[in-house]
C-alpha cells in the first residue's frame, strides 16, 4: 500500500477495510506518516493523536474480524478543527489562553458520532484564533499554507481543515462556519464544503464563537464523502439548544438522483456588483452546467449589503461579550488585531445589536419568499482566489479593499440567516481554484447534495489532490 491509496475517498477506504483487502491499522499508519512528512510545508495540524488513532483503527479491524459492522466510514482517517473536544486533550481553539485549560473529559458530539461510524481521528487542525479570522494567520501556531501554492493562504478560520483535505492527508475533515469559515477555505483549497442549516448538526463539545451564527460541517474531496460525514453526524442533541429539535426530513430522491425539475437561478445585485472576473467566471461555469444560460434567471436578495453589515454587528457584539473576561484580564495574550476587535465588539451599543437582530428577522422572511420561486441559488463563495500570505489588500472593481475583512463578502449574508450551503470547487476559471456557493432553503441539504453530485459527475466541479506546489 502506498500514498496513492491514502488519497482514495473515504468510501473507497471503508470498502477496502470491510473487504479485508487492507487493514484500518495500515491506513492509519500511512496517514500518520504523511501528516508528519508534510507538516513543515503545510502547518495544517496542531495536534496529532497517534495513539488514539491506532486504538480506533484496531477497534475497526477487530469488528471486521468478528463479523460485526464496522460502520460506513470504517477505517477512514479524518481530523477536526482544534476547537472540538477530544477526550484527554486540551481544546486550544487557536488561542494561547486556552492552553491552560484542563483536558476535555469527553469527545465533542460530532467526534463521538464519527467514531461510532468507524472513522479514525488523527488529531486537531490549525485555525484562526478563536475562529475570528478568514486566513488562519495564527499568531500562536503559525499560518496554514495552501497546498496548491505554498505561498498562498489556505483560508480560515478552518484553514487546517481545507489544507489537510486538499493535500490528501485525510479524505474529509470537520470544521465550523460562523461567517464563512467552511466556505472560504473550501474555495481557496479547491475542495467541497458543506455548511448545513443552522441547528442541523450538534455543536456540543465545541468552543463557541457566536452562538446565534455558529455551524459545524464537513470538508471533503468527493460529494459522497461529504454526504457520508454529514450523515454520520446527524441527529438531535439536547446538549445544543439549536439542535434539540429538528423538523421532519423533506421527502425526495437521494443525492445520486438527477436535477431535473429543480429551479436554479444565479444571485444578482449585491452578489454581482462587487464580483471580480474569476469569481464571476466560476459562477458562469457552474450555471451553464446546470442549464442556466448567460441570460438565464437572476434573483436578488433584498438589502444583502445590510445583511452583511448586521452580521458584522452581531458577530462583534456576541464575540466581544463571550471574551469580555479574557480581554479584561489577559489582553496581552491575544493576537493584537483580534483583541482590538473583541474590545470594539464589547463596546458596541446594545441598541445597535437589537436593531441588527430585528433586521435579521425581516431579512429571513424576505429570503423565504425568494425560495417560493427557486430551489437553488448560485453565488460566488469568495471574491478572489487564495491571496498570498501576508497580502493586505485586494482590488474589487478597481477599489483597493482590506483582504482580511472582506473575504466573507458573499458568505456573511447567507450564514446570517442559517441557510444550508455547499461550496463547490471550480478549477477551470483561473490559475487557482475558487468556489461557488450552492444555496437552498433551510433543511434542504439533500437538494444541494444532488446538485453537487451532478456537477461532480459532469466533471465541472472536482477536487483533485494538490501536489504541494512551492
Amino acid at each position: 500500500m502506498n500514498r496513492d491509496f491514502l488519497v482514495a475517498s473515504a468510501a473507497e477506504i471503508a470498502a477496502a477495510v470491510r473487504q479485508r483487502s487492507v487493514s484500518a491499522r495500515a491506513v492509519t499508519e500511512l496517514a500518520l506518516a504523511q501528516v508528519g512528512a508534510t507538516h513543515a510545508d503545510l502547518n495544517a495540524f496542531t495536534l496529532v493523536t497517534a495513539e488514539r488513532a491506532r486504538a480506533e483503527a484496531a477497534a475497526v479491524d477487530d469488528a471486521v474480524a468478528a463479523g460485526r459492522d464496522p460502520g460506513p466510514l470504517a477505517g477512514a482517517p479524518y481530523a477536526v478543527k482544534n476547537l472540538f473536544d477530544l477526550a484527554g486533550c486540551v481544546t486550544v481553539a487557536g488561542s494561547k489562553i486556552n492552553r491552560e485549560r484542563p483536558p476535555a473529559a469527553e469527545d465533542a458530539a460530532c467526534v463521538e458520532r464519527l467514531r461510532r461510524a468507524g472513522a479514525v481521528c488523527l488529531g486537531a487542525l490549525n485555525m484562526g484564533e478563536y475562529a475570528y479570522d478568514f486566513l488562519t494567520d495564527n499568531a500562536h501556531d503559525g499560518s496554514t499554507r495552501n497546498p496548491h501554492d505554498l505561498a498562498r493562504s489556505a483560508g480560515g478560520s478552518s484553514g487546517g481543515c481545507g489544507a489537510a483535505v486538499a493535500a490528501g492527508l485525510v479524505p474529509f475533515s470537520i470544521g465550523t462556519d460562523t461567517n464563512g469559515s467552511i466556505r472560504v477555505p473550501s474555495s481557496f483549497c479547491g475542495i467541497w464544503g458543506l455548511k448545513p442549516t443552522y441547528g442541523r448538526l450538534s455543536r456540543a463539545g465545541s468552543f463557541p464563537f457566536v452562538d446565534s451564527l455558529d455551524h459545524i460541517g464537513p470538508f471533503a474531496r468527493t460529494v459522497a464523502d461529504l454526504a457520508a460525514a454529514y450523515d454520520a453526524m446527524q441527529g438531535p442533541d439536547p446538549r445544543d439548544a439549536a439542535c434539540a429539535f429538528r423538523p421532519p426530513e423533506p421527502a425526495g430522491p437521494g443525492i445520486a438522483a438527477g436535477i431535473e425539475g429543480l429551479r436554479i437561478a444565479t444571485l444578482g445585485g449585491y452578489f454581482e456588483a462587487q464580483c471580480p472576473p474569476q469569481a464571476r467566471s466560476a459562477v458562469a461555469v457552474v450555471a451553464r452546467a446546470l442549464g442556466v444560460s448567460a441570460g438565464g434567471r437572476r434573483v436578488e436578495l433584498p438589502q444583502a449589503g445590510l445583511a452583511r453589515a448586521a452580521a458584522f454587528l452581531i458577530t462583534a457584539t456576541e464575540g466581544g461579550a463571550l471574551h469580555l473576561g479574557r480581554t479584561r484580564t489577559r489582553a496581552g495574550d491575544f493576537d493584537q488585531k483580534l483583541r482590538d476587535r473583541f474590545i470594539a465588539g464589547a463596546l458596541t451599543p446594545s441598541a445597535w445589536y437589537v436593531h441588527a437582530q430585528k433586521f435579521r428577522a425581516w431579512f429571513r422572511a424576505q429570503v423565504r419568499e425568494v425560495f417560493r420561486e427557486v430551489d437553488v441559488l448560485l453565488a460566488p463563495a469568495t471574491p478572489i482566489p487564495a491571496p498570498f500570505l501576508g497580502q493586505e489588500t485586494m482590488s474589487l472593481e478597481g477599489v483597493e479593499m482590506p483582504v482580511r475583512a472582506n473575504l466573507g463578502l458573499f458568505t456573511q449574508p447567507i450564514s446570517f440567516i442559517g441557510l444550508p450551503v455547499v461550496a463547490a470547487p471550480v478549477h477551470t476559471a483561473g490559475p487557482q481554484p475558487i468556489g461557488v456557493q450552492l444555496i437552498a432553503a433551510p433543511w434542504r441539504e439533500a437538494t444541494l447534495l444532488r446538485v453537487a453530485r451532478a456537477l461532480e459527475a459532469a466533471g465541472v466541479c472536482t477536487a483533485p489532490v494538490a501536489r504541494l506546489v512551492a
